[in-house]
């Protein structure tokens, strides 16, 4: 893998666990990125060596989550089962799900096919592979609307 796939993979690593923190702890959007710049991008932390992130491209994700939450929460609402609610998707899995359509509606530059893969391979760190699909398939279904 080249050394910029790497460093989006990790920035996507990074921005779904960033998401995970400002929506679990309400922390300021200023200060959470500072945190993880200074003490998780890149950094060792209890012995586990974590990967250079592509930090614009992290702080992208996150700024867009953040800024487009409604809209992003709207599609992905539309997308799911009937009967299923944004309310009961497990925390973490929304977060996945919001930078990847944050990805699919803001950044053009990442063609569908790399998004998708990142984020199933991201949800893949998370959970088992029943829910990796989960991430395919929905993922795949908002591309199909926001990517004509």
């Amino acid at each position: 893998m080249k050394a910029r796939s790497k460093a989006r993979s990790a920035a996507r690593l990074a921005a779904v666990q960033a998401l995970y923190q400002l929506d679990m702890e309400a922390t300021p959007l200023a200060k959470l990125l500072d945190e993880f710049h200074q003490h998780r991008l890149g950094a060792e932390i209890e012995g586990d060596q974590y990967a250079a992130a592509e930090t614009a491209f992290f702080d992208d994700i996150v700024q867009g989550v953040s800024a487009r939450k409604d809209e992003i929460d709207a599609l992905l609402a539309d997308k799911l089962a009937a009967g299923w609610k944004i309310e009961r998707l497990d925390k973490t899995m929304l977060q996945v799900l919001r930078a990847g359509v944050f990805e699919l509606i803001a950044r053009a530059d990442v063609p569908t096919p790399t998004v998708i893969t990142e984020y199933v391979d991201v949800a893949h760190a998370f959970f088992e592979p029943r829910e990796a699909k989960f991430v395919n398939g929905l993922l795949d279904a908002v591309a199909k609307v926001v990517r004509v």
